[in-house]
C-alpha cells in the first residue's frame, strides 16, 4: 500500500491510497472462497468450480467490488496512521482505480484536527456567582420530604379540591365522536397538576365520589395532535374516588423516620449544609462555564464542516444509545415529538460546534502551560470508571487500549485546564443571571 497526501482547505485533506496488486490478489482469493458455495457453473457442484472458470464464465472482475469492499477499511486505516494526519472526521470516499489487474486506488477526503490560536485566558473578568441558603430553601426542602412520606387517604362527603387526587374513567368525544386517545379507566388525577388540556382539571374541583361529570375544553391551537387542534370537546366523566394526601407533623420524630438525626433541629442543620454544598458546586460550575466561554470567544480556530457532522453524528448516537435504554428507539422518539433526523440533526449542530470549540481550546491551554497528569491521577481517574462496571482497577485498565489510555489522560488534563483558568479568573460586582438552581435540581 503507498498513500499520498493532500492538504486542502479549510482544515481538510486528501489521502490518495494504492492498494497493490499482491494485496488485491489475496482479497479476491478470499472473497471467491466465501462466495463459491452459492455459484451455480455448468458441469461443477456448487463450491467446485475453479475461481478461473467462474471469472471466465461471469467476467474478470466478478469478485473485484467485494474485494474492494474487503480491503478498504483496513487499508484506509493503514493509510490514515500512515499520513501523519490527526483526522477528525469520517472519511469520503471515491474509488479511483478499480479494475482487473491493475492497483486499487481510491480516495479518502478527511477533516483535520484545526490549530488554535488562543487570545487571553487567564485573569478573565466574569460576573460574580455569589449565592446565599435561606431559611425558605430548607423548608421548601422539608416539604419535599414531608410530602414524600405522605399517606393518602379518603375523602368520603366533601368534594375534590386541588391537590387531591381523583381516579375517574374518561372518554372524549368530538363532534359526538370519540377520538384515538381520548379514553381511560382508573385514570388518577392530581387536580391543579396541569397534567391535563387547560380547563380540565378546573371542572373536576368540588366533584365527589360516584358522581357523574361532564367536562367541555377546547384543545390549544398548538395541540400535538393536529386533528385535534382548536377543536372543542366533551369528555364523560365517572369518578371513581376522590383521595388527600396527609403530611406528617415537623417534629423531632419526623426527623427520626426519614434521617440518621435524633431532632428536628440537628436535621434541619444537615439539610442547610448539603444545600450549601449543591450551591457551592451549582456556582463552580456557572463559573467554569462563563470562563470557558471568554476563553473560547477569544481563540480563532478554523473548524471544518466535516468535524462538526462527525460530532453531530456521535452525539445522536449517545442520545439514541439513551432513550433505547428507556424503551424508546429513534423512530418512535421522531414519531413523538414530530421532528425528523434533518431537522433533529439541524438543532444539534450549533451545541456540536460549541464543544468541538470547547475542547479544543482547552486542549490548547493545557498544551500550552505543560498541563500533564500525573499517573496517580490517570490510575485514580481509571478505579473511578472500573467501579462503574463494578471491576478491578488493575483488570478495567488491562481491558482498555492505547487510544482509551490516553483519552483519560486528555480529559483530566483538559478538566486541569478548566481549574487553572477558573481559579485565576476575577469575579465582577455585578451578579450573574440568577438561576433558580434548587428547582433544576
Amino acid at each position: 500500500m503507498s498513500v499520498k497526501v493532500e492538504k486542502l482547505e479549510k482544515n481538510m485533506a486528501k489521502l490518495t491510497v494504492e492498494v497493490s496488486l499482491e494485496d488485491m490478489e489475496k482479497a479476491i482469493e478470499k472473497v471467491y472462497k466465501q462466495a463459491r458455495g452459492r455459484i451455480s457453473v455448468p458441469g461443477f457442484r456448487k463450491g467446485k468450480a475453479p475461481r478461473k472458470m467462474i471469472e471466465r464464465l461471469y467476467g474478470a472482475a466478478v469478485f473485484l467490488q467485494d474485494a474492494a469492499n474487503e480491503v478498504l477499511p483496513s487499508e484506509y486505516r493503514k493509510a490514515a496512521d500512515e499520513s501523519g494526519l490527526e483526522i477528525v472526521s469520517q472519511p469520503v470516499v471515491d474509488v479511483e482505480q478499480l479494475e482487473p489487474g491493475k492497483p486499487f486506488v481510491f480516495t479518502a477526503e478527511v477533516a483535520v484536527k484545526p490549530d488554535v490560536t488562543l487570545g487571553e485566558y487567564k485573569g478573565l473578568e466574569v460576573p460574580s456567582f455569589a449565592y446565599t441558603v435561606t431559611d425558605e430553601d430548607v423548608m421548601k426542602e422539608l416539604e419535599s420530604e414531608r410530602a414524600k412520606n405522605s399517606r393518602t387517604v379518603s375523602v368520603e362527603d366533601e368534594g375534590a379540591e386541588n391537590g387531591n387526587i381523583v381516579t375517574l374513567d374518561f372518554e372524549g368525544f368530538v363532534d359526538d365522536v370519540p377520538f384515538e386517545g381520548g379514553k381511560g379507566e382508573d385514570y388518577p388525577l392530581t387536580l391543579g397538576s396541569g397534567s391535563f388540556i387547560p380547563g380540565f382539571e378546573e371542572q373536576l374541583v368540588g366533584a365527589k365520589a360516584g358522581e357523574h361529570v361532564v367536562v367541555n375544553v377546547t384543545f390549544p391551537e398548538e395541540y400535538q395532535a393536529e386533528e385535534l387542534a382548536g377543536k372543542e370537546a366533551v369528555f364523560q366523566c365517572d369518578i371513581k374516588k376522590v383521595e388527600k394526601k396527609e403530611l406528617p407533623e415537623l417534629d423531632d420524630e419526623f426527623a427520626q423516620d426519614v434521617s440518621e438525626f435524633d431532632t428536628l433541629d440537628e436535621y434541619k442543620a444537615s439539610i442547610r449544609e448539603n444545600i450549601e454544598k449543591r450551591k457551592a458546586d451549582e456556582a463552580l460550575r456557572r463559573k467554569e462555564d462563563a470562563v470557558v466561554d471568554k476563553a473560547v470567544e477569544n481563540a480563532e480556530m478554523d473548524i471544518p464542516d466535516a468535524m462538526v457532522d462527525t460530532q453531530v453524528s456521535s452525539m445522536l448516537n449517545n442520545f439514541a444509545n439513551r432513550i433505547q435504554s428507556q424503551g424508546i428507539n429513534m423512530d418512535q422518539y421522531l414519531q413523538f415529538t414530530g421532528m425528523t433526523r434533518e431537522k433533529l440533526m439541524e438543532d444539534t449542530r450549533p451545541q456540536a460546534l460549541k464543544n468541538i470549540q470547547v475542547r479544543l481550546v482547552l486542549e490548547k491551554i493545557a498544551e500550552a502551560e505543560d498541563i500533564k497528569p500525573s499517573e496517580e491521577e490517570i490510575n485514580e481517574e481509571i478505579a473511578n470508571m472500573a467501579k462503574q462496571f463494578n471491576l478491578e482497577a488493575d483488570s478495567f485498565k488491562d481491558m482498555m487500549s492505547e487510544e482509551e489510555l490516553e483519552q483519560v489522560s486528555k480529559d483530566i488534563a483538559v478538566q486541569k485546564a478548566i481549574t487553572l483558568i477558573t481559579e485565576s479568573a476575577v469575579e465582577t460586582e455585578a451578579p450573574a443571571e440568577a438561576e433558580n438552581s434548587e428547582e433544576q435540581a
